[in-house]
């Protein structure tokens, strides 16, 4: 009888010794709606180096058709639909949850993880209080109104490469 994926399983220390020391960001989006966000996305993630791209829901499936990913970025990234978010954490990734929500921190203050799952709720909803409280982070982009979900991802992917090795372990991870 196949055991169902458990919680525990993200449990494990973030920071085994049989862990690759490369830093890496992968993304993960909650059901999103529209191609040519996931399109962008795509892009976002070829041009900031993301391992990649998993998404839930059904909605991007039934309008993926559109063309939207014109580098071809997933031939090198893969773009993965899973019905949890939560069952394909990597082992020594941190769930970061990027949601305009109370008790968010500002991502100008943020730290990066050095492997880090960063997930996004869809363009016309919020993340869910559950995923939420399963990441270890929240963090938020502090602005005037609310941004498009790609863009979100690429001011995200561009924060963690901008401050370098100012992530967690520091420059001599």
């Amino acid at each position: 009888m196949p055991t169902k994926p458990s919680r525990i399983l993200a449990r494990f220390p973030r920071e085994s010794p049989s862990v690759s020391n490369k830093r890496y960001a992968c993304i993960g989006l909650s059901n999103p709606k529209s191609p040519s966000n996931v399109g962008a996305i795509m892009r976002a993630a070829g041009c900031y180096g993301a391992a990649s791209v998993f998404y839930t829901g059904t909605r991007y499936d039934r309008a993926k058709d559109f063309v939207t990913d014109t580098k071809k970025v997933h031939q090198d990234i893969p773009l993965i639909n899973i019905d949890d978010l939560r069952k394909i954490l990597p082992l020594g990734c941190v769930p970061v949850a990027v949601e305009l929500v109370e008790g968010a921190r500002s991502l100008p203050e943020y730290t990066h993880p050095d492997r880090a799952l960063y997930i996004f709720g869809a363009e016309d909803g919020s993340l869910s209080k559950e995923i939420r409280d399963w990441c270890e982070d929240v963090v938020y982009i502090p602005t005037n109104g609310c941004m498009n979900l790609a863009a979100t991802v690429n001011v995200v992917l561009y924060d963690r490469l901008a401050k370098g090795n100012n992530t967690r372990s520091g420059p001599q991870f």
